[in-house]
């Protein structure tokens, strides 16, 4: 059954394609890599990999191409995407937006995997199909989500992982404040018809409620890390990544142009000498293995 959050976020992405990762791919922590990165490496080394809200595949492709060989190894084993293959390596990855999935089937390295429409909480493979999972931004936004744990249980193998990139806010970055600043009231003025639906579980936000929605369901106590993702950079590249928050979905143009130029005004005293406009975000990083079957078995 499709729900109205559904709805909204297929709606959404049919007429912003790409949104998540072209706001997102540029952000680099620390040590220089991106949010994509980091989940990407965690499941290196995994042979039979779920990307659980896939979107256009940009998280998947980076799997594909680092191959099934841990991260850091650089001896005989590790291999093109095609040797992977070969070695019987499967990827896969579901979503809710058509127009995202097409996208992700146009990516090369993604030409053997499996990529379908699906709802997370009714998972179109058989039990004990893959050692690990990745989901980018995607377990936030879901409801029912008690029911997605669940299949992600029945789905992922016996001390399967799984590794989540989970949205925390801003991160002492000037423009996401001042974005936030400006667009609050705005999209509070929004009519209560026109507002968008209540996405996700709020339990999702932090350590203690991921673990009470995983643990009944056979997971591990999650390891959590909070990773400061910075996406500084021309105003043009800013406005692309903080426009991207579905908030401004019911902005009809008008009010999303005139949101533009007060948050260009307000940016430009933000500006660093050589033009850069100084943002980040919080990224919440949670790993966790699953110890037990659905049935409360232990693995």
């Amino acid at each position: 059954m499709t729900t109205a959050e559904e709805s909204f976020l297929r709606a959404f992405h049919a007429e912003h394609p790409a949104a998540t990762s072209r706001s997102l791919a540029r952000g680099r922590d620390a040590a220089g890599r991106s949010s994509y990165r980091i989940l990407s490496d965690l499941v290196a080394g995994h042979r039979r990999v779920l990307d659980l809200g896939c979107g256009d595949g940009f998280l998947l492709e980076q799997v594909a191409e680092a191959g099934g060989t841990p991260a850091g190894d650089t001896g005989a084993a590790a291999g093109s995407v095609g040797d992977d293959r070969v070695a019987g390596r499967e990827l896969a990855g579901v979503d809710l937006s058509p127009d995202d999935l097409a996208l992700a089937r146009r990516r090369p390295a993604l030409a053997g995997a499996t990529l379908l429409e699906a709802r997370a909480q009714d998972l179109p493979f058989p039990g004990d199909h893959f050692d690990a999972c990745v989901s980018h931004m995607a377990l936030m936004l879901m409801n029912d989500v008690d029911r997605v744990a669940a299949e992600l249980a029945r789905v992922l193998a016996p001390g399967g992982l799984l590794a989540l990139a989970l949205g925390g806010g801003a991160a002492g970055g000037e423009a996401y404040e001042l974005f936030s600043a400006l667009t609050r009231p705005v999209v509070d003025a929004v009519p209560d018809t026109q507002r968008i639906p209540r996405l996700g579980d709020r339990r999702t936000r932090d350590r203690a409620g991921l673990d009470a929605i995983l643990t009944p369901a056979g997971f591990a106590p999650v390891g959590w890390e909070t990773v400061r993702i910075d996406l500084s950079g021309p105003l043009e590249d800013v406005w692309v990544t903080l426009s991207a928050l579905y908030d401004l979905g019911p902005l009809s143009r008008e009010a999303t142009n005139a949101l533009r130029e007060t948050f260009t005004a307000g940016a430009a005293s933000l500006a660093l000498p050589d033009g850069t406009i100084p943002c980040a975000m919080n990224m919440r990083i949670a790993t966790t293995h699953l110890t037990a079957d659905p049935a409360g078995g232990n693995a």
